[in-house]
C-alpha cells in the first residue's frame, strides 16, 4: 500500500469553527513543525552549491548562494498546511520573492509550467502563476533564524497558498517546461494541484481522508 493509499484510510480530524477560516478541512494544528521527506539530509558544501533556472527560457543561468543572497530580501508571514493533515500558524520565513528572483536574473520564461528541483532526485510540478505572487519566497531563515539542514538549509521554496510538499526542501532548480507535468509525489498519488482548502490531496479522490503520521515524525 504506497503512501497516498494509506493516507486515504486514516480518520478524519474535526475542524474547530473558530479557526475554520484559516485551517483548511481536514487539518490539525500544530505549535512544533514537523519534519517529514524523502531520502537523507544532503551536507553541503557551499562553495559548489549553485541553483539552475533552465529549460523552456531565453537563457540559463546557475547561481552561487551568495548571488541569491545580494537580492533583495523579504519577510512574509504565513500559515502552512502538509498533507498529512498538520497546519501550523504564524510562520515568518525570510528569503528573495520568486517574483524578485527572476527580475534579478533577466530570464524571460518561454512556458507556463516549471518543475522545481530539490536534491535526492525530489520534483514537484507548479503553474508559473502559482510561482509569482507576493508571498512565494526563496526561503533561507524562518523566524529569525536559518532553516535547519532538516527543514531545508540553504534554501527551500515556500508556496503557502498549497500543500507543503509544493515547497520543495533543498532547492536546486527551476526548470520550466511545456505542459504541466506530475513530479515526483504527483506521480505517486498525490493531487497535480495541491489545494489544501480545497482538499486537493489525491489524484481522483472527491473525498480523500487525511492522516496522522506527522505526529509519530520528529519535530524542531
Amino acid at each position: 500500500m504506497n503512501k497516498a493509499e494509506r493516507i486515504k484510510r486514516m480518520k478524519v480530524p474535526t475542524v474547530d469553527p473558530a479557526l475554520a477560516k484559516r485551517l483548511p478541512p481536514g487539518q490539525v494544528l500544530t505549535e512544533r513543525f514537523p519534519i517529514l521527506h524523502e531520502g537523507e539530509v544532503p551536507v553541503y558544501d557551499m562553495n559548489e552549491w549553485t541553483l539552475r533556472v533552465f529549460g523552456e527560457v531565453d537563457r540559463e543561468v546557475t547561481l552561487t548562494y551568495q548571488q541569491i543572497m545580494d537580492m533583495p530580501q523579504t519577510t512574509v508571514t504565513r500559515d502552512i498546511h502538509c498533507v498529512t493533515r498538520w497546519s501550523r500558524f504564524d510562520n515568518a520565513f525570510t528569503g528573495v520573492r520568486f517574483r524578485d528572483f527572476m527580475q534579478a536574473i533577466g530570464v524571460t520564461p518561454k512556458s507556463s509550467f516549471v518543475m522545481l528541483h530539490g536534491d535526492q532526485g525530489y520534483t514537484t510540478n507548479l503553474p508559473l502563476s502559482d510561482l509569482d505572487r507576493e508571498d512565494v519566497l526563496l526561503a533561507h531563515s524562518l523566524d529569525g533564524e536559518p532553516l535547519t539542514d532538516k527543514h531545508g538549509w540553504p534554501l527551500r521554496l515556500v508556496v503557502p497558498h498549497l500543500y507543503f510538499w509544493k515547497s520543495v526542501k533543498w532547492l536546486r532548480g527551476f526548470e520550466f517546461i511545456d505542459e504541466n507535468k506530475p513530479g515526483f509525489w504527483e506521480q505517486n498519488g498525490f493531487h497535480i494541484n495541491g489545494d489544501p482548502f480545497l482538499e486537493e490531496r489525491f489524484s481522483g479522490e472527491a473525498l480523500p481522508i487525511p492522516e496522522d503520521e506527522w505526529e509519530k515524525k520528529e519535530f524542531d
